[in-house]
């Protein structure tokens, strides 16, 4: 399991995004496509937005995708 602590380390989020390419790709379009999207609907205040919220799911995604994990193996 990943805790926050790990997906915050450059080397854990890196072989995590490496074992999980579909995921790596996905938070690519959403750190490039987020930005813009804010742009689009609220102007320069939403790009900001659009780009902080794309950087901090780059760095928690590991972390809430541990804890999903850990979810469905309970059930």
């Amino acid at each position: 399991m990943v805790t926050l602590a790990d997906s915050l380390k450059e080397n854990q989020r890196k072989a995590f995004y490496e074992r999980h390419r579909s995921i790596a790709v996905a938070m690519a379009l959403v750190v490039f496509l987020l930005p813009f999207v804010g742009l689009y609907v609220t102007g320069l205040f939403g790009a900001v937005v659009g780009f902080l919220l794309s950087i901090a799911a780059y760095f928690l995604t590991p972390y809430v995708v541990s804890i999903l994990r850990e979810g469905y193996r309970e059930r």
